[in-house]
Formats: C-alpha cells, structure tokens, sequence
C-alpha cells in the first residue's frame, strides 16, 4: 500500500460553501489539474459580470479554470479526458452527467451538506434547521446517476445549537466539510475505502426553497416559526407582511403570550410579540422592504406597533 500517493485531482464548485475544501486541497500533497466553475453572471443594477466564489480562489491560488456553458458538450467531457484525472471531487456543483464524473479511473466524490440518506436535495441546512434537528452533519459519496444516491464514503456529524442560524450553521458545515473531503482524498488515494449504501427507507428530501418556504405563517406553533426564522436568517429571510409591505424577520425567540394568531400581544423598547397556533414570537430584529436590517427597538421608533395589530 503505497501511502504517500498524490492523486491528481479536477474540483468542481461555485459558492463560498466550496472555497475552503478548495483551499485545504491545494495546500494538500494533491494536485489540483483544474477548477470547474459556472460562467461569470451578470447581477446588480449594472448588471456586470461576476465570477463565482470559487473562480476568485481558483484565480487567487494561480489554478487553471474552466468554466463550461455546457457540462454535456462533448468538447467539456473531451478536455477532461486529455487531463486524465484520478478524481472529481464536487461541492456545491451542478448536476454532472454520467460522462463527465465516469471520466476519473478512481471515481468522482460529491460532498454533501448532511447525513445522508437525510435531507437529499438542493438546501439541506434549510430543511435541518426548518425541521428543528438537534443534529446536522456532512457526508462524501461517490456520485451515480440518480442525484445524492450514491454509496457513502465518510460522514462526520455535529450538534445544532439552539442559536444556530442558516449563517452559523452554513459556516460549521463549511469547515467541517473541508476536512472531511481532505480525509475522503487521502482515503482513496491510499486505497482503504469502505462504501457503504444509503437506506432508502431513510431518506428525506430537501427541495430547492421557494417564497413559500420562507414565508411565516402565524397559525403554526411559536416553535415553527422560530425554526423558519433560524432556517433563513439572515438571508434569504423568513418575511411577513405588515400592511401589504414585506417584513422580513431576522432575529426570534418563542415566548408565552398567546392570543389570536397573527395579532400583535406584546410590545416594548426592544421587541415586539406576534401570537402563534401555540405561544408566541418575539421579534428581536427585522429587515423593513427597501430597507437595511435593523433592531425591532428602530423598526419600532419608525413604525410604531400597538397591542391588537394584524401582522401577515
């Protein structure tokens, strides 16, 4: 067994979610032959051209670029073949068709922002933290294909705090995911992998959000809407509306006033309570529409509140 192997390796990735995996492998005894990113977007009210996270590290760290319009085109699936790869390793990707990760001799690997078979699907740390999970975790498998299926490699879990959010948690995840597909690498490299099938039984799904999810809706319990707060904050956000405008509803905790769901039952210098099905929501912060994030004691020295309003 020849421990001391370096695999050649092309990366795949887009958002900040990807950049650290990125970073520890190019500081690893690995070879990074390529960086696979999406093409730069137009965005903002200039609409300029931005690049991915992972192409400004990719571009940071001197690594080639590719960055294909099409991952079918047979000249993409083409100029991987030239680079003759031992391996693929994607976080935060796109889809890859079934030519493009059969390329590499050892496999390609994806990794994924739970424990799987739990939560396959576009936002799984929005769906953990929706649900209330008390645990979340990362998961490498090598890719089939039928999306998040394939057999497991390594997973590493942690707890979710009661004060986790979509931020905090994303950023433990992220952290913990770099090491996990470092050791995944030094694994294949050394030949020593042990897969393991996923449980379909087991498996949960965690579709892409939409508007809908991340709408709040005051006829759940205090406890649910909290999650949905947690789950989105502080962006996309969880929103509301207040007299037609959207409210987006940054910072909560669930409180034990109770009274017509929806209707305002409490306010005070730095907060204001909205009844639920079951308790209440206290609101810490808000996000106004067309406005910054702001404490609820400013939102409310602007907008004043009193016991009895309809909020949603």
């Amino acid at each position: 067994m020849n421990t001391d192997l370096s695999l050649k390796i092309i990366f795949m990735g887009t958002p900040d979610f990807a950049v650290p995996t990125l970073e520890m492998l190019q500081a690893s005894r690995h070879h990074i032959q390529a960086v696979v990113t999406i093409p730069d977007k137009q965005q903002g009210r200039g609409q300029r051209f931005r690049a991915s996270a992972v192409k400004q590290a990719a571009v940071a760290l001197g690594l080639p670029l590719l960055q294909p319009v099409n991952l079918r085109a047979p000249e993409f699936a083409d100029e991987l073949k030239q680079l003759a790869p031992d391996i693929i390793v994607v976080v935060a990707f796109q889809i890859l068709p079934e030519d493009v990760f059969s390329i590499p001799r050892l496999g390609s690997f994806n990794l994924h922002a739970s424990l799987l078979p739990r939560y396959r699907g576009a936002a799984p740390i929005h769906w953990a933290l929706l649900n209330g999970d008390s645990e979340s975790g990362v998961t490498t498998f090598f890719l089939k294909r039928k999306v998040d299926t394939g057999n497991i490699i390594l997973q590493r879990s942690l707890p979710i705090a009661t004060e986790d959010d979509l931020h905090s948690l994303y950023a433990k995840l992220c952290a913990i995911g770099a090491d996990l597909v470092l050791d995944t690498v030094d694994q294949i490299s050394s030949g020593i992998v042990k897969e393991s099938t996923q449980d379909n039984m087991l498996a949960t799904p965690a579709p892409k959000v939409t508007a809908g999810t991340q709408t709040l809706n005051f006829e759940q319990s205090a406890e649910q809407c909290h999650n949905r707060v947690r789950a989105f904050a502080p962006s996309p956000g969880a929103f509301t509306y207040r007299n037609g405008a959207r409210l987006k509803i940054l910072l909560t905790h669930v409180g034990e006033a109770s009274g017509i769901p929806g209707q305002v039952v409490e306010v005070s210098a730095d907060s204001f309570t909205i009844a639920c099905k079951q308790g209440s929501l206290v609101i810490r912060s808000v996000q106004p529409e067309s406005k910054k994030p702001m404490e609820a004691a400013a939102y409310l020295r602007g907008n004043p509140l009193t016991i009895g309003d309809e909020i949603g």
